[in-house]
């Protein structure tokens, strides 16, 4: 389906409005960007300064005949977020989508390892979300208008695999963050803002680290289509399937990962020796 046939089913993106995006000098913030300037939104992208943001906001301005505004911006200090929303505000009025998208791959290593690392990731991937919310609360709490805030996470908070710890209690303290967020917005009176989490499968992107798109991965425009449909469905949890994973794959891994607290299993029993028969069995039934 056209991108633009999804702003009939949206009602927070009407034409006219505002969205702001942040990592949106590439990958997912990019594409995402680019659907709603086709759609007739004022586009304010969000990332760090240089030739990848002059170039994003290129390639936005020629997706759509709208207005664009580049902020070269840190998620990481809130000083940067207030400015953002002062300076969207004032360009475009109160922004009807938030997209809380900028986050780093990086991995500082072992639990015990690399504390500015640490540091560094979660500022950015759960710190970064927060100062948005709280720097844009006020415009998207304004009115009784539809506006969303969209945040990106990832299955990694959800399962948690070894192998990056930090980028899984990054994405998994987001999920929680989200939720609390999406409950709060509905019980928030006179508010029509709704929170969604978006939550990719492999996606071919910088982060990658690849010069050359994987067979399994989706393309950010194909993860950026699928969010705009369950944007339309109104789904909160915005579970992204790619070309190796289904979504009863993913849901079966997600239920076995549940079930490791219900059933008392060691943690991350989905990798452990032990289990490994039991998980394997589960999953082909």
């Amino acid at each position: 389906m056209p991108v633009t046939d999804y702003a009939a089913r949206i009602p927070a993106l009407a034409e006219g409005t505002a969205a702001v995006i942040t990592g949106a000098a590439s990958g997912v913030g990019l594409e995402a960007a680019k659907a709603f300037a086709a759609m007739g939104l004022k586009v304010v992208l969000a990332d760090l300064p240089g030739e990848k943001l002059e170039a994003a906001g290129q390639a936005v301005q020629a997706a759509g005949d709208t207005e664009v505004l580049l902020a070269p911006t840190d998620v990481s200090r809130f000083e940067d977020l207030q400015h953002l929303a002062e300076r969207a505000e004032a360009a475009f009025g109160p922004a009807s989508v938030l997209m809380n998208n900028a986050g780093i791959g990086m991995n500082p290593g072992g639990v015990g390892e690399n504390l500015a690392d640490w540091r560094r990731l979660m500022d950015v991937n759960f710190w970064g979300v927060v100062h948005g919310v709280q720097a844009f609360w006020r415009q998207m709490t304004v009115d009784d208008r539809p506006r969303l805030i969209v945040n990106t996470g990832s299955k990694q908070g959800i399962t948690t695999p070894p192998g990056n710890a930090a980028y899984n209690v990054s994405k998994a303290a987001l999920k929680a963050y989200s939720e609390a967020l999406a409950h709060e917005l509905r019980n928030t009176p006179g508010c029509a803002t709704s929170a969604h989490l978006l939550i990719p499968g492999f996606t071919f992107t910088g982060m990658t680290g690849r010069p050359e798109k994987p067979p399994a991965a989706w393309t950010a425009a194909q993860v950026v289509e699928f969010m705009l449909e369950g944007l339309a469905n109104k789904d909160f949890y915005i579970l992204c399937p790619d070309n190796d994973v289904d979504r009863a794959t993913d849901e079966k891994r997600m239920r076995w990962a549940s079930d490791d607290i219900i059933k008392n299993r060691p943690a991350l029993s989905r990798w452990h020796p032990d289990y490994k028969a039991e998980f394997e069995a589960f999953m082909a039934q």
